[in-house]
């Protein structure tokens, strides 16, 4: 692959949430949001990207919530990865649409319709172009999606983990609530502990503190971002060793 414009980032971990999949609607798949995203992943990938994808899947149901309703909290937790299997399958269909060739790993085996997760042949999947998505979080229960991109990220080399939310960065207060709120540019792993500041959950971000893998956190609804995250363009809030 032969990249026509320069990239800060070689190979990436996207983490999408599964209530970004579901496009406001609350809950289920918005198939032109979908498509919208592949299509996205589509550019980055021309310019000789190498991406690792983990999806959630709160747009069909959560583990902690299905705990609270009554269910056992393992198996609501086993729920919730094959939840992210759904997305993950939804999103390979609009990314083969979108012309990219893909591979689908889980962390539970499901050998009809995924390859089990080998890191080694993960990475050399990269290698050879294909978009690889991780499915089934981190395979136990107790453990978000969070951690399974953090810890994705850091098994295949990724050069930075872009977590794609609803908001466009880190604030020192929730934007929603607070109209004065502050958004941080960039900001250190100290800083986020000191501050006490919502990234991700607190395993997530142990592993990627202990990993020094740099997290950016960015709106995945603002069209354009993505290609923006990876050319390095000042966008969302960067999470990292020097806060910068």
């Amino acid at each position: 692959m032969t990249a026509a414009a320069p990239t800060r980032y070689q190979r990436i971990l996207l983490k999408l949430s599964g209530e970004a999949l579901a496009a406001g609607q609350g809950s289920g798949i918005d198939a032109n949001l979908v498509s919208r995203v592949a299509r996205e992943v589509a550019q980055i990938h021309a310019l000789g990207t190498q991406i690792g994808i983990v999806v959630g899947g709160g747009n069909i149901i959560r583990g902690g919530v299905a705990s609270g309703q009554g269910i056992d909290r393992v198996a609501g937790d086993h729920m919730g990865m094959l939840a992210t299997v759904i997305n993950c399958l939804a999103l390979q269909d609009a990314l083969e649409k979108a012309g990219l060739q893909t591979r689908v790993t889980t962390a539970i085996r499901m050998d009809s319709i995924a390859e089990p997760f080998i890191r080694r042949r993960a990475i050399r999947h990269l290698e050879k172009g294909r978009v690889v998505l991780f499915a089934a979080g981190t395979g136990n229960p107790y453990f978000t999606t969070d951690s399974a991109a953090a810890l994705r990220a850091i098994e295949i080399h990724a050069d930075v983990l872009l977590k794609a939310t609803k908001v466009d960065g880190i604030y020192d207060a929730d934007p929603a609530k607070v109209p004065t709120a502050k958004r941080y540019e960039g900001v250190s792993y100290r800083e986020v502990l000191d501050k006490e500041l919502k990234v991700m959950d607190t395993a997530a971000f142990a592993l990627c503190r202990e990993n020094a893998m740099p997290i950016l956190v960015f709106d995945l609804f603002a069209e354009g971002n993505l290609m923006k995250a990876v050319l390095g363009e000042k966008i969302g809030t960067i999470v990292n060793s020097k806060g910068e």
